[in-house]
Parts: C-alpha cells; structure tokens; sequence
C-alpha cells in the first residue's frame, strides 16, 4: 500500500497508508487528516481538498485536467505551481512516499 506523507502548516508530518486506486483525498479523510476538507467529496466540484505537492513529485503525477485547474482558481489560500486538488490523485506504486504540504485554510 502506499504512503503518503503530509506536512501541516506548522511543520508536523503525518503518514497514511492506502490502498492503489484510492485518491490521496479519501485516503486523507479516512485517516482523518485535519486539512482536508473535500466538501464535494471528491467530484473536483469544490476547492476544499487542495495540497501542495512537493516539487520532486510533480512530474510523477498525471497532469490536471480542466476542470481540475479550473477549481484551483478557487482556493481559499495561495494558489502555487505546485497546487493540486488531492481528490484528483490516484495513488499507485509509483507515487509510494509522496509528500503533500497542506495550506493554511480550506475555505
């Protein structure tokens, strides 16, 4: 299963364990990872699940498609480069050890 690391804001990280084919969003509310709003639940209909992937990471994701980029002009905090809306990354063997920041506020 792979393991997704998340940093908060104030520098804590805090490591969860999914199964492949599960979005890092549902991984991050199962776990209960304070942060991760995901008011739509995962439809990329909302801004509310939305991370910062650490750099080294970025080439291993699927791009984002339209919609997705579309709803990052709607982030409560800065958008980045580097912003994705978690609800739209798989999690595979491939993304095993991915690190995410969280922003400051989801709304």
């Amino acid at each position: 299963m792979p393991q997704i690391i998340f940093i908060h804001p104030d520098g804590r990280e805090q490591s969860v364990q999914a199964a492949e084919g599960t979005s890092v969003m549902q991984a991050a509310t199962g776990a209960g990872i304070a942060g991760i709003v995901a008011e739509c639940g995962g439809s990329a209909m909302c801004a509310t699940c939305h991370v910062y992937v650490e750099p080294a990471w970025l080439q291993r994701l699927e791009p984002p498609l339209a919609n997705e980029l579309e709803m990052l002009e709607c982030t409560a905090d800065e958008r980045r480069p580097e912003s994705r809306l978690s609800c739209q990354i798989k999690l595979g063997a491939a993304l095993d050890g991915l690190v995410l920041r969280l922003p400051e506020r989801q709304q």
